[in-house]
């Protein structure tokens, strides 16, 4: 997908996510004597889902809270006039109506048995739709904005993805279904912090401690997507050809190098080093859902 197109049509393009984090070191004093595995509690994180840059993240010590009380920072931290990308842990008719009353926007999954009505038809085929919904039909939970439902059918299997952009002349049906299969990048950066950056190790059990272990992370990832940026830009190649892990690790022959007087600039270094150090990735070719559903919705549209 050309991300900069769909960009440049919005604010900002994000994704939210929440994870576990890990258990902790019951070493400390208020920890020792508990009983089995106590979690580190909840993170929910915002990134850019074009540079994968963090740009929010929210923490409570409930391992097992749910991720809808998240929903007011949330809302908050999204700019007017940008889009963010969520899974179902956030679904919730009235952030729909808040989204669209802010003039916000979203993409998400459809909820199973979510009762709707279809309003007007946008585009249909086979295998594809594209409409204008209601949902929320009970009195009791209504949902008050219209709605959009973009439906594709992959080897046999629909899926169905939700957003406010009621225009397919801003966001067409193949960019909702592209723009909802690319959040597992803000797992990739959940993943990264975790294992690449230590913060599947926690060394406190103090709010205090955990929360500056979690912040400090996300700026180091911040500070390590940029240099991504600069290698990928400097290289001519998409962030995505980067490989994250391999730049970490190149930092260690950067300080190296500039100590014996080799080096100056650490994205010079790193981009000139590139395939020695395995920083570009292999192209692969995937023939995954997400390329079938877009070539799909692209001979429909």
């Amino acid at each position: 997908m050309a991300w900069q197109e769909v960009a440049a049509r919005f604010s900002a393009v994000l994704a939210a996510d929440g994870t576990t984090l890990e258990a902790l070191r019951k070493q400390t004093g208020e920890l020792r004597g508990q009983l089995g595995t106590v979690l580190g509690g909840k993170a929910l994180a915002m990134v850019d889902l074009c540079t994968l840059r963090p740009r929010w993240a929210w923490y409570t010590v409930e391992s097992q809270a749910n991720e809808k009380r998240f929903l007011g920072e949330i809302l908050a931290a999204v700019p007017k006039d940008g889009l963010l990308v969520y899974d179902l842990g956030l679904f919730s008719f009235s952030l729909f109506d808040a989204f669209t009353a802010q003039g916000k926007w979203f993409v998400t999954r459809l909820r199973e048995k979510t009762a709707y009505r279809e309003l007007a038809v946008l585009g249909e085929g086979s295998g594809y739709r594209d409409r204008i919904i209601a949902v929320g039909l009970y009195r009791s939970n209504p949902c008050q904005e219209r709605l959009r439902l973009v439906e594709v059918q992959v080897r046999g299997t629909w899926y169905r993805y939700l957003t406010n952009v009621l225009d397919p002349e801003r966001l067409s049906a193949q960019e909702v279904c592209g723009l909802y299969r690319s959040r597992w990048r803000i797992e990739e950066a959940f993943l990264l912090t975790k294992r690449l950056l230590g913060l599947a190790y926690l060394w406190s059990g103090s709010r205090n401690a955990m929360e500056l272990q979690l912040y400090a992370t996300l700026l180091v990832y911040g500070v390590l997507m940029e240099i991504c940026q600069g290698v990928a830009a400097t290289l001519e190649q998409p962030l995505h050809r980067i490989s994250v892990e391999m730049v970490f690790r190149g930092c260690y022959h950067y300080v190296a190098a500039l100590r014996r007087g080799e080096a100056r600039s650490l994205v010079a270094y790193l981009a000139a080093e590139a395939h020695a150090l395995g920083i570009i990735k292999r192209e692969r070719r995937r023939q995954d859902q997400q390329s079938a559903a877009n070539a799909l919705v692209s001979k429909m549209a």
